[in-house]
């Protein structure tokens, strides 16, 4: 607990940027006396209450109800309903229901064979509609044994006759294979699976990119999931929530990536460990579900059990033709605890980056223009979306230069690889991406898949082979994450890589926009 309530203010970004409040609500907190003098003179705004919620009819009072309705947060109310009971507190195990199962192609055969050993050879999955598998990791390579992983899957969803299997047959060119997608968080968003409301559990740590949709979404191991195929429900602790107030403007050289990595960098990779990180402000009712799922994509990298945002008329405006299933929001009770709060004015905030090796490693952008870098890679689930590429063109746009490292582009799913050669950037004449980053001499842009996020193979595209340098778009700078152990990755926004791949090394996208 002690990590997740750092006093500590954002590096160089001035007073006011940081607030924390803690309460007589905040459940199992013991604080000395000192901080709770040095608590009590900190100022924060009121708590933020989702603007899409349905009006509440008012309370009336104990003695003309009988009872008192318990408060609660959204990911409370989330795991509650999916486990059918009336209220749930933080600590609590519960049995839920799942709505959603996603696997891929890394842990998906470890999945398939939990589930054959603990149920039978011929046994049938809960649900033939609800598992959702996705070969998105180690695709477009000629290691046999990651080919072998998606027959696997392909041969056990035929036996299943599941029906969301997104294949890939043919790797010369994946524009042939139709039902293929790529990245599977993105994948998952686009192809509708993604809804307020329910409860969706995938083998991967950023399973958790699904709470910007306003449900539970979190990563498990093989073996839940294996058990989740056969019963479809999990035993489940409530995790209590954080809440992250972002309010303020937002100014137009940052991006969603530099608020989470300034949010991990003032927590640590521990601060929320086990904790739902709900995040509310005007700047998150601003932001595009692109930008929320950035948000929380990201909140593993801060311990956390699950990132949520509430549900509004923008993830309405986005879930419009990509879903025909029924789906019922909820929002946070103004009344109900959390564990504690942070409120960042974004305003007054600056690019950032995560040096070398960890994600919290936080340091402004323009205090690290000394480190060369020797390429910058543009994809992933964080940073691979096409807004994220459209960020990244309109800075080489507006520069005129071309890079002077190797800059390689990896759309995170075939959708996103179409809009990067179609979609006109704003403000660049009718360009599109593609013409921006074939003009500033970048990569042509790769393959769909997860590529060199998690290193792979040997021959994974963009994978680091040797020591290098690399500014990256992806979530994760651990030794050896993007191939060879000795390399060294600043995790940072589509806008500072871009700046970056033009001066050959880590800087400011202040510079150019």
């Amino acid at each position: 607990m002690a990590a997740a309530m750092s006093l500590s203010p954002p590096l160089a970004q001035g007073e006011g940027v940081l607030s924390f409040s803690a309460s007589s609500s905040m459940r199992g907190v013991s604080l000395s006396s000192k901080l709770c003098n040095k608590l009590a003179t900190v100022k924060c705004p009121p708590r933020f209450v989702a603007v899409a919620a349905p009006p509440r009819p008012q309370e009336r009072s104990p003695a003309s109800t009988g009872s008192v309705k318990q408060a609660m947060t959204m990911t409370e109310k989330i795991l509650a309903r999916a486990s059918e009971k009336g209220t749930l507190s933080p600590g609590e195990n519960v049995w839920v229901k799942t709505d959603i199962l996603m696997t891929h192609d890394v842990c998906g055969p470890g999945t398939i064979g939990i589930f054959k050993k603990e149920f039978g050879a011929d046994a049938k999955v809960w649900d033939r509609e609800k598992i959702v598998i996705i070969p998105d990791h180690y695709i477009f390579t000629a290691d046999e044994r990651a080919n072998r992983n998606v027959d696997i899957l392909r041969e056990f969803a035929q036996e299943q006759n599941l029906k969301y299997f997104y294949d890939i047959t043919d790797l010369s060119d994946f524009k042939v294979n139709p039902d293929y997608k790529g990245v599977c968080h993105v994948a998952l968003a686009q192809e509708g699976h993604c809804r307020p409301g329910e409860v969706l559990f995938g083998t991967d740590s950023h399973t958790c990119t699904a709470g910007a949709f306003g449900q539970f979404a979190t990563g498990i191991g093989n073996t839940d999931a294996g058990f989740i195929m056969g019963t479809g429900k999990l035993l489940v602790k409530v995790p209590p929530t954080l809440r992250f107030v972002l309010d303020g403007e937002m100014p137009s050289f940052l991006h969603a990536k530099d608020l989470i990595l300034q949010i991990i960098g003032e927590i640590t990779v521990a601060g929320a460990t086990y904790k739902a990180m709900e995040f509310v402000g005007s700047v998150v009712d601003n932001m595009t579900m692109e930008d929320r799922m950035t948000l929380c994509n990201m909140v593993v990298e801060a311990g956390g059990k699950n990132g949520v945002i509430a549900a509004d008329r923008v993830t309405s405006s986005y879930l419009e033709g990509k879903n025909t299933k029924p789906f019922e929001p909820v929002y946070s009770d103004s009344s109900a605890r959390f564990n504690a709060e942070y409120t960042f004015n974004v305003s007054k905030l600056e690019p950032v980056v995560a040096k070398p090796h960890s994600p919290d490693n936080r340091g402004l952008a323009r205090e690290c223009k000394d480190v060369t870098i020797d390429r910058v890679y543009i994809g992933s689930c964080t940073g691979g979306k096409i807004e994220d590429f459209i960020a990244a063109a309109k800075l080489l746009n507006a520069s005129g230069q071309r890079v002077k490292v190797p800059t390689f582009l990896v759309p995170a799913t075939q959708k996103v690889w179409v809009d990067v050669y179609t979609i006109p950037v704003p403000g660049a004449n009718g360009k599109t991406c593609a013409q921006i980053f074939e003009a500033a001499g970048c990569e042509t842009p790769a393959s769909p898949s997860c590529a060199a996020c998690l290193g792979g193979p040997r021959d994974t595209y963009a994978r680091m082979n040797e020591p290098q340098v690399c500014v990256s778009t992806t979530n994760r700078n651990f030794p050896g994450r993007m191939g060879h152990k000795e390399s060294q990755v600043y995790l940072a926004s589509p806008y500072t890589a871009a700046a970056s791949a033009l001066t050959g090394f880590v800087t400011d996208p202040r510079e150019f926009l």
